[in-house]
């Protein structure tokens, strides 16, 4: 995978930088509650801000990046996460933190909605190949994000922010010159397509199972730090071995399990493995040993179903693959946003317990919907697939953060 084009593996770094984001905020969740006097649930909220706008903004990322070009596109997401990041880090209350955590989740949309055409387009090799290139890259940013957020956040909670800044600086550097220009595309996307994509029943299926597993994912993701009640480099290394189990089996296990028995029963047996962990860790809440062991196993059921999710994403219906990717972000991120604020109003105000209950009860729901709908998806293991267009190219694994 490193026998590749300098363009594509600066495009491989930025895409680390980029994923790094979406754990890095965990392990300072709690020192940013304690040195603002803010609540979980209003911390959450820098979860809720940036997967929401992230997932309204993928209804507009295809119409952006086909008129202005892959690396336009990119450069302008780098240049967006800088400002967003930076400025987070500089704020002195927790609604400045969520605001500019808003204009983050926009770049961050802009960036990976490109990043995988131009790797398709440069890498050497399939388009399998390239795919598991981008898959290995966001692996690996998910896993490391929280390690360096646990590291600075262990000096200030602004220091994580600043680090993005800093090291997303250095990857539009490296993007703008190592990265050749891109043509723009010979169709330009229009806005409404992602929504009329959503009339076909197997996208609907799929973006609404995703949506009720996020439930799961972000009581997972920003809830847990709360009862754990651990420094920030010690929640930070627990969220560390839930990343790199996920990349592991995100690249290595869930082709083989797709191999040998398809793609929707690994879905539906991640996803139930999954609740089984949450009903465990909703039990166990009082544990720190418990949560931290849970959290960890959770990134082998999450890195399974990531990797799956996105090739019944690609086949669930007879558009464009950018605009599937598009549709199905757009339910997920935009739907589950809610996830982060309840779990944490929930382990308020109700119980510490319920959060994880409630993302149990979903996480079957979402196994459940996913069964019923196997009809509906059953040409996901039959059907050829075909070679990717540059322009169907549009990234497909946003949807796995």
């Amino acid at each position: 995978m490193l026998r590749q084009p300098r363009s594509v593996l600066a495009i491989a770094f930025a895409s680390v930088i980029a994923f790094m984001g979406i754990g890095l905020v965990d392990p300072i969740l709690k020192p940013i509650a304690d040195e603002l006097g803010a609540t979980a649930s209003e911390v959450s909220l820098l979860f809720t801000s940036y997967m929401a706008v992230m997932g309204l903004a993928m209804l507009v990322t295809g119409a952006v990046s086909s008129r202005l070009g892959a690396k336009t596109t990119m450069l302008i997401g780098l240049a967006i996460i800088i400002v967003g990041a930076g400025m987070a880090g500089s704020q002195d209350s927790v609604t400045g933190i969520i605001a500019w955590r808003a204009v983050w989740g926009l770049g961050n949309a802009l960036f990976v909605a490109t990043a995988l055409a131009a790797i398709v387009k440069s890498a050497k090799g399939s388009v399998g190949q390239a795919i598991i290139l981008y898959e290995a890259a966001l692996g690996v940013g998910i896993a490391i994000g929280p390690l360096v957020g646990g590291l600075l956040g262990h000096i200030s909670w602004r220091g994580p922010f600043y680090g993005v800044s800093v090291l997303m600086a250095i990857a539009l550097i490296a993007t703008f010159f190592l990265v050749p220009a891109t043509p723009k595309a010979e169709r330009a996307t229009s806005v409404l397509e992602p929504l009329k994509a959503l009339r076909h029943r197997g996208l609907l299926i799929t973006g609404l199972t995703a949506l009720l597993y996020n439930f799961g994912f972000f009581t997972l993701l920003a809830f847990t730090p709360f009862p754990l009640d651990l420094g920030a480099f010690q929640i930070g290394l627990i969220f560390f071995g839930w990343g790199a189990l996920l990349a592991i089996t995100s690249v290595f296990v869930a082709p083989r399990l797709q191999a040998r028995f398809g793609t929707l029963r690994p879905i539906t047996w991640a996803r139930g493995a999954f609740a089984v962990i949450l009903a465990l860790m909703a039990i166990f809440t009082d544990s720190k040993p418990a949560l931290a062991v849970g959290v960890i196993l959770a990134g082998a059921c999450l890195g399974i179903n990531n990797t799956l999710i996105t090739e019944t994403v690609m086949k669930a219906a007879p558009v464009e693959r950018g605009v599937a990717s598009a549709a199905y972000s757009f339910v997920r991120f935009a739907g589950g946003a809610v996830a982060p604020w309840l779990a944490g109003y929930l382990g308020e105000h109700v119980s510490v317990h319920l959060p994880f209950w409630v993302g149990a009860a979903a996480v079957t729901a979402a196994a459940v919907l996913i069964t019923l709908g196997r009809r509906t998806l059953a040409h996901v293991d039959t059907e050829t697939e075909q070679p990717h267009s540059v322009a169907e190219a549009t990234e497909l694994t946003a949807a796995d953060a």
